[in-house]
C-alpha cells in the first residue's frame, strides 16, 4: 500500500471520526445564531437572515450517519460506499459554500436592516407592551440608551406623555444606585446609542458562523480529494500487467 493510499485513508477516517464533533459544533453555532436573532427579531425586517443558521442545523442533523458511512466505506475500500460518501460530502460542501455566501450577504444587510426598524420599535415604547420589553432588554444587555444616544428618547411619545423629563430605567448604569432616569443626571445614564452596539453584535455572530462554515468546507474539500485518490487506486489495483516473459 503506497503512501498516497495510506494518507488518503487516514484523512478519510479522521474526517469520518470528526463528523460527530462537527455535528455538535454546527448545532451549537446554528442554535446560537437563531437564539441571538430571536432576542432582537423586532429590529429585523428580513426574516431570511436566519437562513444561514437553518442550513447549518440541517447539515448537522445528517453528520452522524455520514460518519458511519465514511468509516465503513474507508475500511472496506468499497467503491459504492466511497462513491456515496463523495456524493454526500459534495452536497454538504455546496450547502456550506451557499451558507457562507448568504452569511456574507446578510452580514452587510444587518446595518441597513437595524437602522430602518429600530426607531419604529422605540416609538412604540410605552413601558408595558412587548416592544417595551425588547427595548429594555436591549438597553440593559448592551449598556446603551436610545438609537444613537440617550437624547433620542426626547422625541418619543412615551417621553412626552410622562412629562417627567426622564428616560426608561433600563438606561441607568448598572453600578449606579438610586438612578431615576432623569435627564438632569446624565452621569448616571448609559449615553451610548444602541444601534452601533446591536449592529456590531449581530455582525460578530454572523462572522463567527462564517469562519466555522469556511473551516468545515476546507476539510470537506480535502476529504473529496482523498476519496478520489483512494477510488482511483482501487481501480488500478484490479488489473495485473502482462509481461512478455510469461510467454517466453
Amino acid at each position: 500500500m503506497d503512501c498516497g493510499v495510506i494518507t488518503s485513508k487516514t484523512v478519510l477516517l479522521l474526517l469520518s471520526l470528526t463528523f460527530w464533533a462537527a455535528a455538535a459544533g454546527l448545532s451549537y453555532v446554528g442554535a446560537y445564531v437563531i437564539n441571538t436573532y430571536k432576542s432582537y427579531d423586532s429590529f429585523l425586517q428580513d426574516k431570511y437572515a436566519l437562513l444561514p443558521a437553518v442550513i447549518i442545523i440541517c447539515v448537522a442533523v445528517v453528520m452522524f450517519i455520514i460518519g458511519m458511512i465514511g468509516c465503513c466505506a474507508t475500511f472496506r475500500e468499497s467503491r459504492v460506499g466511497l462513491g456515496l460518501f463523495l456524493a454526500i460530502i459534495l452536497v454538504i460542501f455546496i450547502a456550506e459554500v451557499s451558507a457562507f455566501v448568504l452569511g456574507f450577504v446578510y452580514r452587510e444587510k444587518v446595518k441597513t436592516d437595524v437602522q430602518s426598524t429600530m426607531r419604529s420599535v422605540f416609538e412604540k415604547y410605552d413601558g408595558k407592551n412587548s416592544e417595551s420589553k425588547v427595548v429594555d432588554y436591549l438597553q440593559e444587555q448592551l449598556l446603551c440608551c436610545g438609537v444613537k444616544n440617550y437624547s433620542d428618547w426626547t422625541t418619543t411619545q412615551w417621553f412626552n406623555s410622562t412629562g417627567n423629563n426622564s428616560v426608561p430605567l433600563s438606561c441607568c448604569q448598572q453600578e449606579v444606585k438610586n438612578c431615576t432616569g432623569h435627564l438632569d443626571q446624565p452621569q448616571k445614564l448609559n449615553t451610548r446609542g444602541c444601534a452601533q452596539g446591536l449592529e456590531a453584535g449581530l455582525q460578530s455572530v454572523i462572522g463567527y458562523a462564517m469562519l466555522v462554515i469556511l473551516g468545515f468546507a476546507i476539510v470537506k474539500f480535502f476529504g473529496m480529494l482523498s476519496v478520489c485518490v483512494l477510488t482511483c487506486k482501487k481501480e488500478e489495483s484490479g488489473y495485473q500487467p502482462l509481461y512478455s516473459g510469461v510467454f517466453a
